[in-house]
């Protein structure tokens, strides 16, 4: 889509509210806020849920960040439940600013979703919203925040819903995502048995009492030290073959 001629994106006009770390807001032209850890920043709106509304906000304790993360709907909690399982990914914020702009008869304005940091230090604006119920404004708006990433050096990505069985198994997983499931005995006998790949389930006790080593294999398979093969493809289950990182857990 393109933007409507009358939006302004030459710099100084496009700005992002946010709130610093005393908690007071502060608004400032988009690109002096280009080295800004946003991915570290409170949210900019509360997340409030209460009986009889349609959406779902919620707060998600993410392994990622050793904190809790704010999501406004199932949709979003997918999504950050993906970005945590993501070993590229080292930081996350909900909510992390305002963006401002003027669409050439008003001011305008949007909240991203996320703002989420890689490993390699690049920072990625992430908006989240079914392609169902993406209406002209959404539209534009989302346009209008990929162009800003773009000049402020961002990347931006605009996610729907994602694949079902890699989700269902993310989440059978994120149960295990707390680093008390990781025994260190425990996790070195699985390291040696899926050594070479594997099934799950008798890897799982060839390395001990079932009880004490599949919470600490799911752990593996969460910080993807172990990769299950196919999980876009099937769930996970005894037969499902495990073995080093690196062999296809995507």
């Amino acid at each position: 889509m393109a933007v409507p001629a009358g939006v302004d994106l030459v710099g100084p006009y496009v700005e992002l509210s946010y709130l610093d770390a005393v908690r007071e807001r502060q608004r400032r032209p988009l690109l002096d806020c280009v080295t800004a850890r946003f991915e570290s920043i409170r949210p900019v709106r509360p997340f409030r849920w209460s009986r009889g509304e349609r959406h779902f906000s919620g707060w998600y304790w993410s392994a990622t960040t050793g904190r809790h993360v704010g999501f406004e709907s199932r949709l979003e909690r997918d999504r950050l439940l993906l970005m945590d399982f993501n070993p590229e990914v080292v930081g996350i914020a909900s909510q992390p600013f305002w963006l401002h702009w003027h669409d050439g008869e008003r001011e305008r304005r949007h909240v991203p979703d996320y703002f989420v940091r890689r490993a390699d230090g690049s920072g990625v604006v992430v908006d989240v919203r079914a392609d169902e119920r993406i209406e002209p404004k959404d539209a534009e708006a989302f346009e209008v925040t990929r162009l800003a990433c773009a000049q402020a050096g961002w990347g931006f990505q605009r996610v729907g819903a994602p694949e079902a069985l890699l989700l269902a198994n993310v989440r059978w997983l994120s149960r295990y995502r707390h680093p008390w499931c990781l025994r260190r005995p425990t996790a070195d006998r699985l390291r040696e048995v899926f050594a070479a790949p594997g099934p799950l389930l008798a890897g799982a006790d060839a390395a001990g009492d079932r009880l004490a080593t599949l919470p600490a294999l799911f752990h593996l398979l969460w910080l993807q030290e172990l990769a299950a093969e196919e999980m876009s493809v099937e769930l996970l289950g005894p037969r499902t073959v495990v073995g080093p990182a690196g062999g296809g857990a995507r």
